[in-house]
C-alpha cells in the first residue's frame, strides 16, 4: 500500500497553492512563512516530483503541481463537508470591513446585533485589503466604492457618503458652528489617506490657510486625533455620529454629498439562501437606516 503523506505538509500544500504565496499560508494557517515552505519541501521530497516553481511574486504551479493540487483541494473540501454534517458549527458570519469601519461604526453598534440575533456568531475581519468570498471564506464585505462591483455579487447600499468638518468641542467655543468657510480654511487640519480637503475647501470656494496639517493612515485615527483636539477632520457623518452625540465631537464644517463613493454590503449570490446571511444584511440595513 502506498504510504500516505503527512497531513501537515498536505495542508501546508493546500493553502499554499490556493493563495501561491508561502507568506500568505502562514497566516491562514497560524505558522511561519518558514514552516510552510519547509512543509511543502518534504511533501515533494516525499512524492519525489516539484510541485511549485519559485517565482519573483511568489509561486507558481508546476504542471504535475496543479493536477495534484486540484484533486487535494477537492479531499479537503469533501473532509470539512463531512466534519460539518457530524458536528454542525453554530451559525456564523464572517464579515470583512475596513478598520475604520470597524471602530466607528460597527463595534459600537454591536450590542444591538447581540440583542437582535443572539444565535448569531458574528466575526469580523478589519482589513484595508480586499477579502476574497471563496479564498478567505468571508460570508460578507462592506465596501466603499460606486457599482458595479461584479455580475457575482449581490450589492446593498448602506451610506451615502456625506463628509463633515469635525473637531473637539473647544474649537466651537468662540463662534458659531458650522464655522464660516474663511474661517474653518484657516484651522489646522487632519487629513487621511482619501485626502479630501482640497475637494472640500474648493466646494466652500475657499483657499485651504491651514496654519498645520496632520496626515494619518486611517481615517479612523484622523477622527480620534480631533477627539484630542489637534485640528479638524473631515469624514462620514455615520462614522462620528455617536461621538457627536457623547460630545466628544461637534461639526464645524457644512455637509458635502460626495457622489461615487458610497458605503455598500457585498454578497455573494450563491448566498441568498443563506437566512444566518440575509439576517446579518438585514440587521445591516436596518440600522443604517436609524443612523440615516
Amino acid at each position: 500500500m502506498t504510504e500516505l503523506p503527512p497531513l501537515n505538509s498536505l495542508r501546508a500544500f493546500d493553502a499554499a497553492g490556493r493563495r501561491l504565496s508561502f507568506r500568505s499560508a502562514a497566516d491562514e494557517l497560524g505558522v511561519t512563512q518558514g514552516a510552510v515552505a519547509q512543509q511543502v519541501r518534504q511533501l515533494e521530497a516525499h512524492l519525489d516530483v516539484v510541485l511549485f516553481e519559485r517565482v519573483p511574486k511568489g509561486l507558481a504551479f508546476t504542471p504535475v503541481g496543479r493536477s495534484y493540487h486540484n484533486r487535494i483541494t477537492g479531499v479537503f473540501a469533501d473532509l470539512r463537508a463531512a466534519t460539518a454534517e457530524l458536528k454542525p458549527e453554530p451559525k456564523k458570519v464572517l464579515i470583512s470591513v475596513t478598520p475604520t469601519f470597524a471602530a466607528k461604526w460597527l463595534i459600537p453598534n454591536l450590542p444591538d446585533f447581540t440583542a437582535a440575533h443572539p444565535d448569531i456568531d458574528l466575526r469580523i475581519v478589519a482589513t484595508e485589503r480586499v477579502s476574497s468570498f471563496q479564498s478567505d471564506g468571508i460570508d460578507l464585505a462592506v465596501r466603499q466604492g460606486s457599482p458595479p462591483f461584479g455580475a457575482s455579487l449581490d450589492v446593498t447600499l448602506l451610506f451615502r457618503q456625506s463628509l463633515i468638518a469635525v473637531a473637539a468641542p473647544k474649537f466651537g467655543d468662540k463662534g458659531d458652528t458650522p464655522l464660516y468657510p474663511a474661517t474653518l480654511a484657516k484651522q489646522p487640519k487632519i487629513h487621511d489617506t482619501h485626502n479630501q480637503w482640497p475637494s472640500y475647501l474648493a466646494h466652500l470656494g475657499v483657499k485651504d490657510q491651514s496654519p498645520r496639517h496632520l496626515r494619518l493612515s486611517q481615517t479612523s485615527l484622523a477622527v480620534d486625533a480631533a477627539i484630542a483636539g489637534q485640528g479638524l477632520a473631515l469624514v462620514s457623518r455615520f462614522l462620528v455620529a455617536h461621538d457627536l452625540e457623547a460630545g466628544r465631537l461637534v461639526e464645524v464644517g457644512a455637509a458635502w454629498e460626495v457622489g461615487g463613493s458610497d458605503f455598500y454590503v457585498l454578497m455573494p449570490r450563491t448566498a441568498k439562501n443563506n437566512e444566518t446571511v440575509i439576517s446579518v444584511v438585514t440587521w445591516l440595513k436596518a440600522r443604517s437606516a436609524e443612523d440615516t
